[in-house]
């Protein structure tokens, strides 16, 4: 299995990733907003259809790597995204909106399926707006699936930054124009 983000419909990334489990094991660290916060963004979460979530980006929580000029905005955890739960079937499935407080119509699924003493997670984020979004999205979901992989396995979490630039290229040759 590829840990890289297929395009299997126009606007839409899918990664499939088996991790270790168990499945509520995973499911914690979707919902968790201090367990989320160590692989992707912390905030709280209203754990129920059409509840409220709001995810604080704080990359200091997921690397040591210095952040990049051109990453700024998301100093001091000041980059957050608030959106709602559009479909909840705990501990399986996951899906809530993205940016919607900034007019963005995506949403991101999250499927998990027991597979023995592993967890398949398939992550789907549809609805994006045009192809810069799709490699940024592509590559960002792919590293903070990494590293989601890193903390359920207990090991240290790779490199962020360094590790984004270099998907990001990656991904800009995978999905051409």
């Amino acid at each position: 299995m590829s840990k890289y983000g297929i395009v299997p419909e126009p606007n839409t990334v899918r990664f499939e990733r088996v991790l270790p489990g168990p499945i509520d094991r995973v499911w914690q660290f979707l919902t968790d907003p201090e367990k989320r916060a160590r692989w992707f963004a912390g905030g709280p979460l209203e754990l129920r259809l059409n509840g409220r979530i709001e995810l604080r980006f704080d990359h200091s929580n997921i690397t040591s790597e210095p952040l990049p000029e051109e990453y700024a905005k998301m100093k001091d955890g000041g980059y957050v995204s608030v959106g709602h739960i559009t479909q909840l079937d705990a501990p399986r499935l996951l899906a809530y909106t993205w940016w919607e407080d900034q007019g963005d119509n995506s949403e991101i699924i999250f499927e998990l399926n027991e597979q023995g003493d592993s967890v398949l997670l398939v992550l789907i984020h549809r609805r994006l707006e045009d192809r810069r979004e799709l490699l940024s999205v592509s590559s960002g979901w792919h590293l903070h699936l990494d590293i989601l992989e890193d903390r359920l396995n207990e090991v240290e979490p790779r490199p962020f930054w360094s590790t984004l630039d270099r998907l990001k290229a990656e991904y800009d040759v995978r999905h051409p124009a």
